[in-house]
């Protein structure tokens, strides 16, 4: 799909590296870094409340009855990010897909999830704990992906059918064993933990690791990416390509709305509480780890929708602004990481702790500004790593960024 060059381009804003690119690149559209990049500034956001509203932090799921209402639709908000995230990475490996071998493809997507675990448990984690060595390794999205990467590169020789059927049948059962609870004697205790229970697993005497992101219903998720990446083949027209996204899209949002009603599966129970609002934001609420099939329909229901609008609408300009920071997202992350890092050190050496053991805002809003200004700021060394990415096709590493 070509690009025009008209004054709302990419061509017109950007530098022609990345325009240029875009336009070229037959296996990547604009509207998947877009969504990308949209979804990687809500995550700035819920981090950005991770580290300076500690002091308010939240449970998984959010508890509609005792949390204010801006603190929990600033959390709701960001619940699209590692949904969306790990089903764009199905999809891009799927158009990765396209242009190379099977095993080309499995090698690439081998090597990558482990260099995305291996970034997990050494500068992910540092930027988090700022401890070495760690006394908690935190296995949390970037490990997932890398996992759910490792296993694509198994699956992907499978028919595709199979693996959408797989998918589905992982994401829409999986609750059916949330009663599945190991303790540490058991010796399925680890791969179980990894799997679908949120545990913390004992390494050495110094060390343990905690599975904040057990991996069993990213997999599934990652596989429907997989699945769908034919709807964005060269010969798919787009109306096409976006009345399927709309349509599954609305369809996964009702599926939402008929199974939470009926509250009997797929997550904890939601409550009649009185208050129109507070019932809503019971209902409303879902189990992020693992992820339950009420927090996965809505997040990617919407998503697909999003990504349907993001294609309509990719020859504007704020679509293609996006799309500089879903285009270097690994960048992006551990940048922002350290950042916020950098930012709550220099806090504390200033101003010392004025939230009880931590320095934190006294309101939501300034959570909201300084994503913002941080928003901002983090968009050109972005840009630059992006167009640097095109330019420098030869240095491999950067592709892994």
């Amino acid at each position: 799909m070509s690009l025009s060059t008209s004054a709302t381009s990419p061509a017109a804003i950007f530098p022609p590296t990345l325009a240029s690119s875009t336009a070229k690149t037959a296996t990547r559209l604009l509207a998947i870094d877009a969504l990308r990049g949209f979804v990687m500034l809500l995550m700035l956001v819920d981090h950005v409340r991770e580290t300076f509203l500690l002091h308010r932090q939240v449970t998984d799921p959010i508890d509609a009855l005792s949390v204010t209402p801006d603190l929990f639709f600033t959390r709701l908000l960001s619940t699209l990010c590692a949904p969306v995230f790990i089903f764009l990475t199905g999809l891009s490996a799927w158009l990765y897909s396209q242009k190379h071998t099977a095993g080309e493809t499995s090698v690439f997507l081998l090597k990558r999830g482990l260099f995305l675990v291996f970034l997990e448990l050494t500068f992910v984690c540092f930027a988090w704990n700022a401890e070495f060595p760690p006394k908690t390794l935190w296995l949390q999205v970037i490990w997932c992906i890398g996992i759910c990467m490792i296993i694509l590169a198994a699956l992907l020789h499978f028919k595709r059918s199979w693996l959408v059927v797989l998918g589905v049948a992982i994401v829409a059962g999986h609750n059916l064993l949330d009663g599945i609870v190991l303790g540490p004697d058991s010796p399925f205790f680890v791969p179980w933990s990894i799997l679908h229970q949120r545990a913390f697993i004992d390494i050495t005497e110094f060390t343990r690791a905690r599975t904040t992101y057990p991996v069993l219903p990213w997999i599934g998720v990652i596989l429907l990416g997989w699945g769908i990446g034919p709807w964005f083949a060269a010969d798919v027209e787009p109306r096409v390509r976006m009345r399927r996204l709309f349509t599954v899209g609305i369809g996964l949002l009702i599926a939402f709305m008929l199974i939470r009603y009926v509250n009997v599966y797929g997550d904890k129970p939601w409550v009649q509480t009185g208050d129109a609002l507070r019932t809503f934001m019971s209902f409303m609420s879902g189990t992020k780890y693992p992820p339950s099939l009420m927090f996965l329909l809505p997040t990617l229901g919407l998503g697909l929708i999003l990504l349907g609008l993001f294609e309509k609408i990719q020859s504007r300009g704020s679509t293609a602004a996006l799309a500089i920071y879903g285009g270097a997202p690994m960048f992006f992350y551990l940048l922002h990481l350290y950042v916020l890092k950098a930012m709550y050190l220099v806090a504390v050496f200033i101003w010392g702790t004025n939230q009880g053991a931590y320095f934190g805002f006294d309101q939501l809003p300034m959570v909201w500004l300084w994503s913002a200004v941080l928003g901002v700021v983090l968009f050109f060394p972005t840009r630059w790593f992006a167009s640097l990415k095109q330019r420098r096709r030869d240095i491999s590493i950067l592709k892994y960024l």
